[in-house]
Formats: C-alpha cells, sequence, structure tokens
C-alpha cells in the first residue's frame, strides 16, 4: 500500500478539534489573534481544562494558582500553551490503534518531546519547536496501523514499532517509512514545512534526502527514550547510541552506563541529561 492509498482510508486522517487547527496554522502567521484563540479554547470545556491542569502542573512551576486560558497565556506564553493544545489534541485523536499500546506511544513521544526540547535549550537551538516536532514524530505509526492494521501485523510480530531498526524494515518491506508518512500527515494537518521536513527526517536522519537539525536532536531524543521503553541493557544502549549522527552536529552524544543516561564527551562542556522522569514531571496528564 502506497502512502496515498493509505491516506484513501478514513482512519488514516482523525478529526482534531477546531481550535487546535487554527493553532497549527498559527505557525506561520504573524498576526496571530492570541484573544480569539483563548476564546475558542475557553469555550471547549475538555481541551481547556486540560489545558489549566497541565498548566497549574510540577512542570511550569507557577508561583500561583493559573485559573483560567487567559491566565495560562499570560503565566507560560502563547507558544507553550500551543504545544499543550496540540499535544492533547493530537494524543485525543487516535482513540484505539489496532496492534500498537497507545499507552506506551505516546509515553514514549513525551519522553521523546522534553528530551529533545532539553536537548534543543542546551544547544541554543528553537526548544519550543523540538518539542512539538517530538510529540508528534511518531505519528506515521499511528496512520499506517490505523489504515493498514494487517499489512503492519507481520512487521509487528517481526520487530517492534519502536525498535531502532524498525524503519529499515518499514523500507525494505514497504518502500517507505513511518516518518515519511508521519511528515504526510503533518502536512495534510497544515503544520508549517519546518515540522513536517523535521519529521521526515527524524526515523533516520543519516540517509535522509535533506537535513534538519531539530529533526536530528529529536532522533537522539527519541534514542534516549527507547533505552528506557524497550528496557535496554547498557551493551544495547551502546550500540545503538548515535554518535555518529552526533558526530555530524558536532554534540559529542554517548551513552553513560554508570548514570543510565544520555551524556556528552567531557570536552562538550555539556551536562548529562536529567532522568526522563524528571523531565515529563507534571507532563503525563496531557496523555489521560
Amino acid at each position: 500500500m502506497s502512502i496515498a492509498a493509505l491516506f484513501d482510508t478514513p482512519q488514516a486522517l482523525p478529526t482534531i478539534p477546531k481550535v487546535a487547527q487554527e493553532l497549527i496554522q498559527s505557525f506561520s502567521r504573524e498576526d496571530v489573534a492570541v484573544e480569539e484563540i483563548a476564546r475558542q479554547l475557553s469555550a471547549d470545556p475538555v481541551l481547556s481544562a486540560k489545558t489549566l491542569r497541565l498548566a497549574n502542573s510540577a512542570y511550569f512551576h507557577v508561583s500561583r494558582q493559573v485559573a483560567s486560558v487567559d491566565d495560562a497565556i499570560r503565566m507560560l506564553g502563547f507558544v507553550m500553551i500551543r504545544n499543550l493544545v496540540i499535544g492533547c489534541s493530537v494524543t485525543g485523536a487516535f482513540k484505539a490503534v489496532p496492534g500498537l499500546d497507545l499507552p506506551q506511544f505516546w509515553r514514549h513521544s513525551l519522553h521523546t518531546a522534553c528530551g529533545a526540547r532539553w536537548l534543543a535549550q542546551a544547544v541554543d537551538r528553537n526548544a519550543d519547536l523540538a518539542f512539538t516536532v517530538g510529540l508528534v514524530h511518531g505519528v506515521g505509526h499511528l496512520v499506517m496501523h490505523a489504515a493498514a492494521p494487517s499489512a503492519m501485523k507481520p512487521l509487528d510480530a517481526e520487530c517492534h514499532p519502536l525498535a531502532f531498526e524498525r524503519t529499515a524494515l518499514e523500507q525494505t518491506r514497504l518502500g517507505y517509512h513511518h516518518g515519511e508518512v508521519g511528515a504526510e500527515l503533518a502536512a495534510r494537518w497544515k503544520f508549517p514545512a519546518e515540522v513536517s521536513d523535521a519529521l521526515r527526517v527524524v526515523a533516520d536522519p543519516m540517509h535522509a534526502s535533506a537535513s534538519s537539525e531539530i529533526g536530528s536532536l529529536v532522533h537522539i531524543a527519541a534514542w534516549r527514550s527507547r533505552v528506557s521503553m524497550l528496557n535496554l541493557d547498557a551493551a544495547q544502549a551502546l550500540a545503538s547510541c548515535p554518535s555518529a549522527l552526533g558526530r555530524t552536529m558536532g554534540l559529542p552524544v554517548t551513552w553513560l552506563a554508570q548514570e543510565g543516561t544520555l551524556g556528552f564527551e567531557t570536552a562538550s562542556g555539556l551536562p548529562s541529561m536529567p532522568p526522563l522522569a524528571e523531565l515529563t514531571s507534571g507532563l503525563e496528564a496531557m496523555l489521560d
């Protein structure tokens, strides 16, 4: 089944709330009507309640209670609220997907998003974009499993959807991989090119036809998350560590076996990545 054929099935393109659609379009607009978006979000009781719950979570360490959507935008900024609303909307768009453990999948996505945000901040890149791309970097898996469950079943039996080897297997069997499918979904949802281009790169940056620094950072963060999600031991983590990719970026990535986390060569001056539970603390409510 081609990518175009995948999207001919109704399950491949789920609906997201109108306010999330407006927020996605705001990426490419300078004249964003923040007040109108706040009004639309406030009119969606489920989405606004979840956004406020997240705004008051331990992740943001706010000094006082955030009581309204307007208040949340003032306290956290429009871009962060956009990230939260889009995240809640995308995770809610796929209710059940054959062959995928959705709680595990979205936990991996959240860990990747927070890890990518931390990496981007460490190297002075666009942390908000890294978070967005990290959160939706695996949506191609959802499309492929929802639209073609019978085609995915033998692949899943051979290789876990989150495994490092999955991209190469998909490319060999199908002629494309989940990153390309995710990029197509992002384009159809009207995400800007910088998001869809990064999604196309995330799955296999070293062999991608174009480059994306954000996509490469998300790839590294996704590797860090997979080490935990798949319970890899130190030898497996070292063997799969994207050190070569890091070197091409001037980012000397390594696996710190004793600390059980991602680190960098001492000469880089960068600290090791904090535990994923610390990086995501409070944002798990996004997955409820």
